[in-house]
């Protein structure tokens, strides 16, 4: 049996204990792996970006706030879904987190049915993102397999020029960049341009 729930992991980050209580028995009553942390500071040396996971943070904590948290997780690319605890007086503030890129924000005391389906649709956000990195990681291997003289090819490819034009850029005869076009297809896997074009784009141009 495995220790992990299917369901993924929630970041709980409150300096507020019995919110970090509340917060943990609601959710592992629902089969989520929950880890509290009761400072944002805590929590960015504990963070796996590898994991499947979301954020659930309160906007105003002694030391580093949830905004500044949101700030630091932008600064390294995190794509960690994230919701905001919100006393009453805070809502302007949980709109400017949005506009960042915020999942959501609840108002305490928060409505359980609500938040559990907020984490729902979080996770599955995060999982999304998850796959998406991994297909990235993937592309960036297969294209690393490649000769430097290879990128110059499969560059200009992707820009759709024919195999004589390309011969002429590079100063190579049309065999040799007939060579090297079935060599990138076999390293990348591609059968067909198509394929070729998807793997490619994808490496230069990963989702955001």
């Amino acid at each position: 049996m495995s220790l992990i729930p299917k369901k993924g992991t929630v970041y709980v980050v409150d300096d507020d204990e019995a919110v970090r209580d509340s917060l943990q028995w609601l959710l592992e009553g629902k089969d989520y792996r929950v880890k509290c942390f009761d400072s944002a500071e805590a929590f960015l040396v504990r963070f796996d970006p590898r994991e499947v996971a979301c954020l659930i943070v309160d906007i105003r904590m002694e030391g580093m706030s949830g905004l500044d948290l949101q700030d630091r997780l932008l600064e390294r690319k995190s794509p960690l879904p994230v919701v905001f605890i919100t006393g009453h007086g805070d809502v302007p503030m949980a709109v400017t987190t949005m506009k960042k890129g915020a999942v959501d924000f609840i108002e305490k005391p928060f409505q359980e049915d609500a938040l559990v389906a907020l984490v729902e649709r979080m996770l599955a956000q995060a999982q999304q993102a998850f796959e998406q990195y991994q297909e990235q990681m993937s592309r960036d291997a297969l294209i690393s397999r490649l000769t430097s003289r290879e990128a110059q090819v499969l560059q200009r490819i992707v820009a759709g020029r024919l195999n004589k034009q390309i011969a002429d850029d590079l100063g190579i005869s049309i065999k040799t960049v007939e060579a090297h076009r079935a060599n990138i297809m076999e390293k990348l896997g591609a059968n067909t341009v198509a394929d070729l074009l998807k793997i490619a784009l994808g490496a230069q141009h990963p989702k955001s």
